[in-house]
């Protein structure tokens, strides 16, 4: 299968008046099996990339939905090897761009160049390591340039002007714009703040912008596109669904399929 490029799927959107629509899960959450049908799910109501994590015991940047969603997918038995079986397994069924949020205990116990090797093996497009700051992170980008993995960076409210155009030189793919001060976790209101992030990273930047932490509205999502965002990343709100509903199967994907469509419609229109 020959895997859409991050910058095909940018054109792709942007050609049809959108933004990207992203939806998070981590790998093996609630189970191996459950997790690929929700995956599938994101697929066919709108996901034009996907960000899936690799559990961790200790996911200092994530809230407590992400911290439970990491406990249910370790009790269910994942591991870094069978994260990427879990790659391989989504790749039958899609080539839209697949990003994976770790952590970077996972790529130093595994060997950073394996990692990197292995995830483009399994038809990764990139790779963002959550506690990895730019200023220590040369092995991985050099390991990224070897395999032809984008290495992602995260920029905040706190990120200087010169910090900000340091690591747009490190990154590829796209920069990952923190929408809310501290952990991830679904917002009831998306700050001004965010919006005047979002056009000062644009001023310093000539990468895709993508939105997360705290997006968990179509609303919320239709703001940070309109503000000039290239796309948004959904993920607390949807591992709700998942929490809320893990005894009936069938409503849990029924509601996410609903939800996905919502928020993909939010991205359209993009220039009205």
């Amino acid at each position: 299968m020959i895997v859409e490029s991050y910058s095909e799927m940018f054109q792709r959107v942007n050609s049809k008046d959108e933004g990207a629509f992203i939806p998070f899960i981590v790998a093996g959450d609630p189970d191996f099996e459950t997790s690929l049908e929700i995956v599938k799910t994101y697929v066919e109501n709108g996901a034009d990339a996907l960000e899936i994590g690799f559990a961790f015991s200790d996911p200092v940047a994530d809230g407590p939905t992400v911290q439970e969603a990491d406990i249910r997918a370790l009790n269910s038995g994942i591991t870094t090897a069978k994260g990427f079986e879990f790659i391989r397994k989504i790749r039958k069924f899609t080539s839209i761009p697949i990003g994976l949020l770790v952590y970077y205990n996972l790529i130093y116990q595994m060997g950073i160049d394996e990692f990197y090797e292995t995830a483009h093996e399994c038809g990764v497009n990139a790779i963002l390591a959550a506690d990895l700051p730019p200023e220590e992170a040369q092995d991985a980008v050099d390991a990224s340039r070897k395999y032809g993995v984008e290495q992602i960076f995260m920029v905040a409210q706190t990120t200087s002007n010169e910090r900000l155009q340091k690591i747009s030189k490190m990154c590829k793919g796209f920069l990952y714009v923190v929408a809310v001060m501290g952990v991830t976790g679904a917002r009831k209101d998306l700050k001004l703040s965010t919006v005047e992030l979002v056009e000062r990273v644009k001023n310093h930047s000539n990468l895709p912008i993508v939105v997360g932490f705290g997006i968990s509205k179509p609303e919320h999502v239709k703001n940070v596109i309109k503000s000039g965002s290239d796309g948004s990343i959904v993920a607390s709100a949807l591992l709700d669904i998942i929490t809320e509903n893990l005894k009936d199967k069938k409503m849990m994907l029924d509601k996410i399929s609903i939800f996905c469509s919502d928020l993909k419609a939010a991205t359209r229109n993009k220039y009205k």
